[in-house]
């Protein structure tokens, strides 16, 4: 088993669903920071926008003003490491890269603001779009699928043509089949168990599973309380191919998987 990359989330927001309020000034970024780089995270995630269910939107300005600081924190502590831009904005990815940032991530794949093109244009790094049905105001109050790995599917294989006709290269694409973003419990456990399906369409996938709230509904756990049951499914996300996974805690994810990765049969 190759153990996937792990991106480390900095939400730099008020009301995110899990640690809103948590990273929200200059002291507590930068702890943050150093902790997820301690723990060996290979990319840092920075969003200043809660993409959680029945989120508000944030102005540009008041995104920038959060977003900037964190990317310019991070790179202060560490030249080389890979930071990806959590925004759906344009300006604020610009900016973001301006500022050091050397991934976009883009939770509309790329749908949200008709200039987002022209900003993954501008850059030739890692490109990561999501599949979402609806937007965070009311992604939740009734998903439906015929069939929501092949509809999945079908939704990035026209993404990824459209981004290849605007002169993106397929190298740079990634692709995250959006645990929670307009989906039920049935939905997201019906993703995990077809990461194969996404993997065939030729490009790297990210899972981002972190504390969402299926664990609870599975567990009954409340979200602070996630984190092991987030690294039993990384640890399961690894097994089905998944090359990079978008987690809270780096540490526990990382002990999950040595401990998967110890326990995998030895060839003959």
């Amino acid at each position: 088993m190759k153990n996937p990359q792990l991106m480390g989330i900095l939400n730099v927001t008020p009301d995110s669903f899990s640690d809103g309020g948590s990273f929200f000034n200059a002291q507590s970024i930068l702890r943050q920071a150093e902790r997820l780089l301690a723990d060996g995270a290979d990319i840092i995630d920075i969003g200043g926008e809660s993409t959680r269910p029945f989120a508000q939107p944030v102005a540009e300005e008041e995104e920038l003003r959060r977003v900037i600081p964190a990317i310019e924190a991070v790179r202060s502590l560490a030249a080389e490491i890979p930071i990806s831009i959590d925004t759906t904005k344009a300006a604020v990815a610009r900016a973001a890269l301006a500022a050091g940032a050397t991934m976009l991530n883009d939770s509309s794949a790329l749908r949200h603001d008709p200039a987002m093109i022209d900003a993954a244009r501008s850059f030739d790094g890692p490109l990561i779009i999501m599949h979402m049905q609806g937007r965070p105001g009311d992604m939740q109050l009734d998903p439906q699928y015929a069939d929501v790995v092949a509809e999945i599917c079908a939704f990035f294989q026209e993404r990824t043509a459209w981004m290849a006709a605007q002169g993106i290269r397929r190298e740079r694409i990634i692709l995250d089949p959006g645990i929670g973003f307009g989906k039920t419990l049935e939905h997201n456990l019906a993703i995990l168990r077809n990461i194969s399906a996404f993997k065939s369409l030729g490009f790297p996938v990210l899972i981002g599973h972190s504390r969402k709230s299926f664990l609870g509904k599975l567990l009954g756990l409340p979200t602070e309380e996630r984190d092991w049951a987030t690294a039993l499914v990384s640890s399961f996300c690894a097994r089905q191919g998944a090359n990079m996974l978008r987690v809270h805690d780096v540490a526990k994810t990382t002990a999950a998987l040595r401990l998967a990765e110890a326990l995998e049969p030895q060839a003959a």
